[in-house]
């Protein structure tokens, strides 16, 4: 069974926009978030959200461009791109914490999507 379902990737142009969209169907969490991975390239992360607080985290790479957001009720975390880049092309996967770890580590997170293709042309 798919617990974690990403949408809203697309081809887009260099400086144009994307909202990513994870559907949650696991029953608990305390973290989610978003990584990507370009082919030939690791795994790397892009945003994370509390659940329950108010924090979130960004890598240093989309900081200003990217914000993520989420809806408790829809067990859903957003993330709106703006100001694409080309570097971002990559597949964005959407994750969930279930314990604890750092945040921006692919091993902390306990489920993964099957990723959205992001496309960003020059």
């Amino acid at each position: 069974q798919v617990q974690l379902v990403e949408s809203g990737g697309g081809l887009v142009q260099a400086g144009g926009s994307l909202r990513l969209s994870c559907a949650a169907s696991i029953r608990t969490f305390n973290v989610m978030a978003w990584f990507r991975q370009a082919p030939g390239k690791e795994r790397e992360f892009v945003a994370a959200i509390s659940w329950i607080g108010s924090s979130n985290y960004y890598a240093e790479s989309v900081k200003g461009r990217f914000t993520i957001s989420r809806d408790n009720a829809k067990k859903t975390v957003y993330m709106q791109m703006d100001s694409l880049k080309p570097e971002d092309t990559a597949v964005y996967y959407c994750a969930a914490r279930v314990g604890s770890g750092e945040y921006y580590y692919t091993a902390s997170y306990a489920y993964w999507g099957q990723g959205t293709q992001v496309t960003v042309s020059s």
